[in-house]
C-alpha cells in the first residue's frame, strides 16, 4: 500500500546541472516531491549563458521570466527568434527545438515549470543545431 500523497515545501537551496548545459535550482519533481505530472524549478542564467540546444520530447514547458532577459531561437532549424523579458510568460510546446541565451550583462531569473515530472528526463540535446546560433 503507497502513503497517502501530501504536501510538501521546498527551498530551492541545492542546485544541479542539467542536461541543457546549465544549473537549476532544484525545485519540484518525482524526485524531490513524488510528483506524478509535474515539475517546477528557477533558473538563473549568468550574463553570456547559453544553453544546448534541445527539445523536450512528449513534454510543454511554461516561463515566468523574474527579472532580466533571455533570447530564444526556437523551429527545427532555430529560425525564430523572440526576446523574453522580466514580467513575461513563454510557452514551448512538447517537441519544439529551443536555445536560450543570456546576451545581456545582467543575470536573467525565472521559473520553469514542465509536464514532465521527472524534469531531466525527456530532455533530447541536438547538438547539430547549436552551429545554427552564432
Amino acid at each position: 500500500m503507497s502513503p497517502k500523497p501530501t504536501c510538501h515545501l521546498i527551498r530551492p537551496e541545492s542546485t544541479y546541472e542539467g542536461k541543457q548545459g546549465l544549473t537549476y535550482f532544484a525545485g519540484i519533481a518525482a524526485e524531490s516531491v513524488g510528483s506524478c505530472g509535474i515539475c517546477m524549478h528557477v533558473l538563473t542564467m549568468p550574463p553570456g549563458a547559453r544553453a544546448k540546444a534541445h527539445l523536450h520530447e512528449s513534454h510543454e514547458t511554461a516561463i515566468y521570466v523574474l527579472s532580466g532577459e533571455v533570447h530564444t531561437w526556437y523551429g527545427d532549424r532555430l529560425e525564430h527568434h523572440i526576446v523574453v523579458k522580466a514580467g513575461d510568460l513563454f510557452y514551448i510546446p512538447a517537441g519544439v527545438p529551443h536555445l536560450p541565451a543570456n546576451l545581456s550583462n545582467a543575470p536573467s531569473s525565472a521559473v520553469i515549470a514542465r509536464t514532465d515530472p521527472k524534469e531531466q528526463e525527456s530532455v533530447v540535446l541536438l547538438p547539430e543545431l547549436d552551429a545554427l546560433v552564432a
